[in-house]
């Protein structure tokens, strides 16, 4: 046992056995030498290994996405593609990798519950590497088609592969005792150590509590939270690929989305032969996306000359819209995004719309001071914690927490506060998140509207059914401003408020104080 165990790469700060226990706390996203292209850890000797184990490709590709996601914080949706396209994989491969990839991260909640109780210890006190490979089988055995014995068999020479034979043997005993279980079996068993009904329905949906209760929080607000576990499901669901054909560059194929008059669902689900072939006048973008850079263009009649901003731009598809619409009123468009390989995203987005849209790097919560009172339309779509795109970005609901909600809101705050200063008298600010979280939409609205009297809210949800083709299910909170679902609209869960200047900006100091 001594001579495995001293075989195995281990990484820094870290000591371990050959079933696949660590000891010690993990350290915080530690780049591991010899990585892959999707920075996932490489063996640092083969040659200990023994025999090359099989692995088919779309497992091991899917297999380096849970590595980059676990060591490097990396994001699944922008390392999986030019992994697979690295790897060769035909389409059929390709679609098993980005299902193995995307299902196993999206579950990893109860993924990681199902595996502390076969390997009887805690799923934290498992090797990463290890875990991951237990995670991404866990995941065939219980939620897909993929034969058991391929599913047992692979995630083994996975772990061998990086880890050691005594790690596969804790790896393959611990896959055999989840494999003779049913998916409601292990789902009866691990509900049944929750101490909460709210617990229970993060194991069962894979969700953590925190943000079940969030979610049900800003359906209550509109009525609707009977609706919960619809969400959830979504949430849990591939969704489908949508593009955007710019106006007045393109126009949308079939078949099309049923609100944004831009939208359209991608032909075969492969988007990179269209969007080739367009020279960037048709891309991936979200529907509900679209329909909040539509609503700022519809929110009033557009005069020529009009000067519009979008002031946190990054990586550039709500701007490229944007300076497509611009384009065909004789607008004058500027972008704001103050990380520069963010403003670079942001440019070579625009390479596909003739003319020039000057792209700043500043710092957005200053921007105002420095552009008071210039722009007719302003586009603010903050950062945010993400919860409103969980089906598109799995990993994002392990990583945030209720801090990332407290250390978001004062700087939403402080954007949307900024582009109330660069507003021109009559002009109107678009504020959205892709965030349904109540502190981040509505908060966000209420404690900017109470320090100014200069703001008018307007009603958005009558502007987005202006802009959509079918009508749309809006629910009201009681105020004009609109939240999108996953559920309900097939979109992600963005979130659109309307503002407009009235009058000469007022000091907060001296402004009444709103309810």
């Amino acid at each position: 046992m001594s001579g495995e165990q001293s075989d195995r790469p281990r990484r820094p700060g870290r000591t371990g056995d050959p079933r696949g226990r660590s000891q010690g706390r993990r350290g915080s996203s530690q780049r591991q030498r010899g990585q892959s292209s999707a920075g996932a850890p490489q063996p640092r000797d083969a040659q200990q290994r023994g025999p090359q184990r099989t692995v088919q490709p779309a497992r091991r590709v899917a297999y380096d996405v849970l590595r980059a996601v676990s060591e490097s914080d990396a994001y699944a949706n922008l390392i999986l593609p030019p992994a697979i396209a690295e790897a060769g994989l035909n389409p059929q491969d390709a679609a098993l990798a980005t299902e193995l990839a995307y299902g196993t991260l999206r579950r990893r909640g109860t993924y990681d519950a199902i595996i502390s109780s076969a390997a009887d210890r805690p799923a934290e006190e498992i090797d990463p590497a290890v875990l991951d490979a237990l995670r991404l089988a866990t995941h065939q055995l219980l939620a897909t088609r993929v034969a058991s014995h391929a599913a047992v068999n692979e995630s083994v020479n996975l772990v061998a592969a990086a880890q050691g034979r005594g790690a596969s043997s804790f790896a393959n005993a611990v896959l055999r005792r989840i494999s003779r279980e049913t998916p409601g079996e292990w789902e009866q068993r691990i509900e049944g150590s929750a101490r909460s009904d709210d617990e229970r329905l993060a194991l069962r949906s894979a969700h953590p509590v925190w943000v079940i209760r969030a979610l049900r929080r800003a359906l209550a607000a509109e009525g609707r939270a009977d609706e919960l576990d619809d969400l959830l499901d979504a949430d849990n669901a591939s969704p489908e690929v949508t593009l955007v054909a710019l106006p007045g560059l393109a126009e949308p194929g079939e078949p099309r989305r049923p609100y944004a008059p831009t939208a359209y669902g991608s032909p075969g689900g492969d988007p990179h032969r269209v969007i080739s072939e367009s020279g960037g006048t048709v891309r991936v973008q979200d529907e509900g996306s679209q329909l909040v850079a539509l609503a700022l263009a519809e929110a009033a009649p557009i005069a020529a000359g009009e000067r519009w901003l979008d002031l946190c731009a990054g990586p550039g598809g709500k701007t490229a819209l944007l300076a497509s619409i611009a384009r065909e009123n004789d607008v004058t468009l500027e972008a704001n995004e103050i990380v520069p390989t963010r403003a670079r995203l942001v440019r070579n987005a625009l390479r596909a719309v003739p003319g020039d849209v000057v792209v700043h790097e500043e710092d957005g919560r200053s921007f105002g001071a420095s552009h008071s009172g210039v722009f007719d339309r302003i586009l603010v779509d903050a950062p945010c914690t993400g919860l409103g795109a969980l089906r598109r970005r799995p990993e994002a609901r392990w990583r945030k927490s209720p801090a990332d909600v407290a250390e978001l809101v004062p700087l939403q705050v402080e954007l949307l506060s900024s582009a109330l200063d660069a507003l021109a008298p009559g002009g109107i600010v678009a504020y959205a998140t892709c965030s349904p979280h109540l502190a981040e939409t509505t908060g966000v609205v209420q404690e900017v509207l109470r320090g100014r009297s200069d703001i008018t809210e307007l009603d958005a949800r009558a502007v987005v059914a202006g802009v959509s083709e079918s009508p749309i299910d809006l629910a009201s909170d009681g105020s004009g401003r609109v939240q999108l679902w996953p559920h309900r609209h097939g979109t992600d869960a963005m979130f659109l408020a309307l503002l407009q200047r009235t009058a000469t900006p007022s000091s907060g100091a001296n402004a009444e104080e709103g309810d």
